[in-house]
């Protein structure tokens, strides 16, 4: 019961990462109150905090909508007394839409996939932080962790995802920056490639129609929903977290620095291994066999791969 006394809020929590975070936190004993559009799925959820003995509340509430979000605010700041301790930034719309549009190139398909896939989870997710940064300031403490993914730096589905995974890295760390001196911690957080519902049902579909898609590798091994729940655990009871501030943290890396596993007990991939990267090099990924797993490739050779300068 590491959390016992903080009050949380994850966006986008009925099914998911955000429902996997949401378990966690509750297990952690925290309060957590949970947002999504279906009433249905959030009383699944909500059932399924309670079945581990969390106190979750769910709360309908659209991403787009900035009337909805400050009620919900206004919600938090009666109930809890003003207390706000983490906002997780994880709403997201754009999951059937990508895999719908899968191989179109961006002229190929309608303008309005941009609104589909970052209305919710760009625009929402400022809306989320303005606010919960306004009662975090005032109590001089606080995390906001934005979800985002290695699709802020290099091409990964389409052009709306892309563009709206490097302004969600860009929002974390500008805010990082601003929130340094108040006490308040912005970090973006990369999850790998996570087995959510929908991407499962995805997988199976594909193979029953015998579809072989280019994603079927990459989730082959993915992680569980509740893992990234795990790492924010950690890292929300880190003495040290406001050295973190304004960076960018992999799953991966989170694996390693509080020695944690899955919540099914699997390693997790690190993907930054010069042993990982060899197997996804043609012809050479035999010497994989060779090389020690903690040979990593430094952080700063990262944006490298990118440079368009």
């Amino acid at each position: 019961m590491s959390l016992s006394g903080w009050v949380c809020l994850i966006t986008g929590a009925s099914r998911g990462i955000g429902k996997g975070i949401a378990l966690q936190l509750c297990e952690a004993g925290a309060t957590v109150y949970i947002t999504g559009r279906q009433e249905k799925t959030l009383k699944e959820t909500a059932a399924q905090v309670s079945e581990r003995g969390g106190k979750c509340v769910p709360v309908i509430c659209d991403s787009t909508s900035g009337e909805d979000i400050e009620k919900l605010f206004a919600r938090i700041r009666g109930e809890q007394n003003n207390r706000l301790d983490l906002l997780v930034n994880n709403a997201y719309a754009g999951v059937q839409a990508i895999f719908d549009n899968e191989g179109k190139k961006f002229w190929e398909t309608e303008p309005s996939l941009w609104d589909t896939i970052n209305n919710t989870g760009l625009r929402g997710h400022y809306f989320f932080a303005v606010h919960a940064a306004r009662m975090m300031v005032a109590q001089g403490r606080g995390l906001i962790v934005t979800i985002s993914s290695m699709g802020g730096l290099r091409y990964l589905f389409n052009v709306p995802y892309g563009v709206g995974k490097a302004a969600c890295d860009r929002m974390a760390i500008d805010m990082g920056i601003e929130l340094r001196s108040r006490g308040v911690a912005s970090v973006s957080l990369w999850p790998g490639p996570v087995n959510t519902e929908l991407i499962s049902q995805f997988m199976e579909d594909g193979a029953q129609q015998n579809v072989e898609s280019k994603y079927t590798d990459l989730f082959a091994n993915g992680e569980t929903t509740e893992f990234s729940g795990l790492c924010i655990v950690n890292l929300a009871k880190d003495k040290n977290l406001m050295s973190l501030t304004g960076k960018i943290l992999m799953t991966c890396d989170l694996a390693r620095r509080y020695g944690i596993q899955d919540v099914d007990g699997r390693s997790i991939t690190d993907f930054t291994s010069l042993k990982f990267l060899l197997t996804q090099v043609p012809y050479v990924s035999w010497l994989s066999s060779l090389v020690p797993s903690f040979i990593r490739m430094p952080r700063f050779l990262l944006p490298l791969a990118s440079n368009h300068f």
